[in-house]
């Protein structure tokens, strides 16, 4: 009976200092005037990265929050701090950087949404960020095993981030009208931007490959915050990248030239194709076009999609396929299918960043545009690695990231 009594006595305990803590935090969000809730399928670091940039350079002080490629901290200064979990990704994670924004008394956070299930999108928008202003980037097929196999289902899960009562940015053109339902139903302002409103001429302040429309989806917000186009901008070109941006590598070796583009983050296969007809357009994808497929076991439905991809679309402007990581042999079976010739197809597998680059140069005559796929994750980011550290030149301030990661804090 006594031992009943105690566990009735801890449950109350338990009970009572959760509702003390969850009234804490909603004084603690609220107590950060400007709180941006950054969502979407492609593109979220960046854009987050992009307006905490913009707001910090125009006064107002800012911590950034990206989950990314690597989970980081932007602080005031604009120092890049590394976030050391204690665990795998959850997203509780929020409520400490909502408690460290409120302890360092900032005028706005921006948070990259780190949830994909619906219900904890909810819970991530409604329990703990309470956004003055959502930010929806775009509307991908990706994760359809959990978001849904139509964009219409996927936007309708990422639009439980859209903060009620306040204003909606994004830069989704191909269904907005969904996106504008669900803004109605919350009575939320939605604004939509385009890549046109960013010329070719502003795009050259960047020294990394950043896209159009990321760059005005993010000005947007700043413009729409007091901060002027020009300063805002500004910001954005000194901002450290976030890990996954697009970037390309020179490599010579034996009298050859070989260029590596990093487009690993664009996983799904319609930013892949968007990334490469860019590419095809503005470099010309010049010598023996390879495109580098890595593929993770337990992303074999990624997979599927991108062999499609391969097969249906960018086969007829490609010389070879190359795969890397798991599962190789399946995927190359369902690349096949696709219509890839088989003897187009260099089965790598898992094996060593070298050996990759050792194939790439075998099948190079004398210059190759290697166009990397699929996920950072399994060998995706040791062979990144590995042709930035043998690289001539790049176009991004490799140093400057590098030194980014000195300072990290625990979550």
């Amino acid at each position: 009976m006594l031992t009943s009594y105690i566990l009735l006595f801890l449950l109350l305990l338990f009970g009572a200092f959760g509702v003390v803590e969850y009234a804490r935090h909603q004084r603690r969000a609220r107590s950060i005037p400007i709180r941006i809730h950054v969502n979407g399928t492609r593109g979220k670091s960046s854009v987050t990265r992009l307006i905490g940039a913009g707001l910090r350079v125009g006064g107002i002080s800012t911590i950034t929050k990206v989950t990314g490629t690597y989970p980081r901290l932007i602080l005031e200064d604009g120092s890049d701090v590394h976030i050391h979990r204690r665990g795998d990704a959850n997203i509780i994670e929020q409520l400490s950087v909502v408690r460290l924004a409120a302890e360092r008394k900032v005028s706005a956070l921006v948070v990259e949404c780190m949830a994909l299930e619906q219900q904890y999108q909810r819970i991530t928008e409604r329990q703990m960020i309470h956004a003055t202003i959502g930010v929806i980037t775009n509307v991908r097929l990706d994760h359809i095993d959990i978001m849904g196999r139509t964009l219409p289902e996927i936007a309708s899960v990422l639009a439980e981030t859209i903060p009620s009562r306040q204003h909606l940015f994004t830069a989704e053109t191909l269904i907005s009208d969904v996106l504008q339902n669900y803004a109605d139903k919350k009575h939320a302002t939605m604004h939509v931007s385009t890549e046109e409103s960013v010329s070719q001429d502003e795009m050259k302040g960047f020294s990394y490959i950043e896209h159009r429309e990321n760059v005005s989806l993010a000005l947007a917000v700043c413009q729409h915050l007091g901060v002027d186009r020009q300063v805002a901008l500004q910001g954005m070109y000194t901002a450290i990248p976030d890990a996954g941006v697009l970037r390309r590598f020179v490599v010579g070796a034996f009298g050859k030239q070989l260029a590596f583009y990093n487009a690993f983050a664009a996983n799904d296969p319609d930013s892949t194709f968007l990334v490469w007809k860019r590419l095809k357009e503005e470099s010309g994808l010049e010598g023996t076009r390879i495109v580098l497929l890595n593929t993770r076991q337990d992303r074999m439905d990624r997979a599927r999609q991108l062999a499609e991809l391969a097969g249906r679309k960018l086969n007829p402007d490609m010389d070879y396929l190359m795969l890397i990581g798991q599962s190789t042999e399946v995927v190359r079976d369902m690349a096949v299918g696709y219509g890839v010739q088989a003897h187009r197809i260099l089965p790598v597998g898992w094996t060593t960043a070298e050996a990759v680059f050792e194939k790439a140069l075998e099948v190079t005559e004398r210059a190759s545009t290697i166009v990397a796929i699929g996920n950072m994750g399994g060998m995706g980011a040791t062979v990144a690695d590995y042709f930035e550290h043998r690289s001539i030149h790049t176009n991004d301030r490799i140093s400057d990231y590098a030194g980014a990661g000195s300072k990290s804090v625990v979550v």
